[in-house]
């Protein structure tokens, strides 16, 4: 009975190592991305099933990106507390592990997204899984300007769902690209704040590691961003695509953002930096909330 058990308890472990490799904040982000850009895409009834598909598949190639990247960055990540602990610095698994199970799961995303959602949504997420393996990741140990590439990918996901409801890409879908692509500056600054002194023993040039002591080109870009936020947000209600409801909750939350990034910018203390992060992570589902409330019929 011991043996079983142990036995048992050994394939749990093994399961939640694989589903670490996953990122499942991460992947919890794109299912939600996914989702609002497929519902504010779509004309007329939802079909539930179809949405479904365009957030599993797109979720799938997020999830083997992940996996992917665990094992392109395994050295790295040995050298950081933060992440010392992941399944391949930890040796919970193997790298060839790793490599066939996010391989797998990023081409099986790639075909569903194909078959239900359209060659051009499929090849957002093929653009989306390369550009973040093939650009992102190897240009974070060479500049800092690997963050602005990041976010290319990381704004993908509402597009994706857009044109597995649509067909095509329409400025709606350009809209809430820009409105992740900028979001993502303050929230990976932030963290990066928090962590520089990790990023900077693993050698990936996030601006806070390459920043003056003070951080002033840091939280500099925070606020810039931030305060472009404001801005795009506003542009769906502008352009029609979503109305005085949107409006007015987008600009009250996406004010709210800046106030917060202006206070974490008086202090530049870690604490501040966390409650940025904070801010950043409730900020997003707000902003999709309201948009998707404002769509609803009355």
């Amino acid at each position: 009975m011991k043996q079983t058990g142990a036995v048992e308890q050994s394939k749990g472990l093994r399961a939640g190592a694989f589903l670490s490799l996953t990122k499942p904040d991460v992947s919890f982000l794109v299912v939600m991305t996914t989702a609002a850009g497929y519902y504010m895409g779509v004309r007329g009834e939802v079909s539930w099933l179809h949405l479904l598909h365009a957030v599993f598949g797109t979720t799938l190639i997020a999830a083997g990106t992940a996996a992917l990247n665990h094992y392109i960055e395994r050295h790295s990540d040995a050298l950081m507390r933060r992440t010392a602990s992941r399944p391949l610095p930890s040796g919970a698994l193997e790298p060839s592990e790793a490599l066939v199970f996010g391989s797998s799961l990023a081409v099986v995303g790639a075909v569903d997204l194909w078959i239900t959602g359209g060659l051009l949504a499929s090849g957002l997420g093929v653009i989306t899984c390369l550009s973040y393996l093939l650009a992102y990741t190897p240009l974070k140990t060479r500049t800092v300007w690997a963050t602005f590439i990041g976010a290319i990918p990381g704004a993908i996901p509402p597009m994706i769902g857009w044109v597995a409801a649509t067909g095509r890409l329409e400025t709606g879908a350009w809209l809430l690209f820009a409105i992740l692509f900028l979001w993502q500056f303050p929230h990976f600054h932030a963290i990066a704040w928090i962590y520089r002194e990790d990023y900077a023993r693993a050698g990936i040039l996030m601006l806070p590691v390459v920043d003056d002591e003070d951080g002033t080109r840091t939280f500099r870009q925070i606020l810039l961003t931030a305060s472009a936020l404001v801005a795009v947000s506003l542009l769906p209600a502008v352009l029609g695509l979503t109305g005085m409801r949107y409006f007015s909750g987008a600009f009250i939350a996406s004010l709210a953002l800046v106030q917060v990034c202006l206070w974490a910018s008086a202090v530049r203390s870690n604490q501040r930096a966390k409650w940025l992060m904070h801010a950043t992570v409730l900020h997003i589902p707000v902003l999709l909330g309201l948009m998707l409330y404002d769509k609803m019929p009355r």
